[in-house]
């Protein structure tokens, strides 16, 4: 297939490129079509259960309801690593 990409999409192709992120055009094309197929497959669903958690926040911040900055980093790397341990890879 032989694509006819305006200057704008040139330009932005050839800045993705001159960063030294990729190789060729066909891996920019390819992390883009990538990263525009999972942003696509997220299903209502989900989104509706972001939207949820994000006004939780939200409303937790409204009545004060907080947590220090030290705590919430423990709890962070806490749900990190049991996320690593969840995804090692099979060995």
């Amino acid at each position: 297939m032989q694509l006819n990409l305006p200057p704008d999409l040139e330009t932005l192709i050839n800045k993705r490129l001159s960063s030294g992120a990729y190789t060729n055009a066909e891996d920019v094309l390819r992390h883009a079509l990538e990263a525009l197929d999972a942003e696509e497959s997220w299903t209502d669903d989900e989104r509706r259960a972001l939207l949820a958690h994000i006004k939780e926040g939200y409303q937790q911040t409204e009545r004060g309801d907080l947590i220090e900055g030290t705590q919430a980093r423990c709890e962070i790397e806490a749900m990190k690593e049991k996320w690593r341990e969840g995804h090692a890879p099979r060995q």
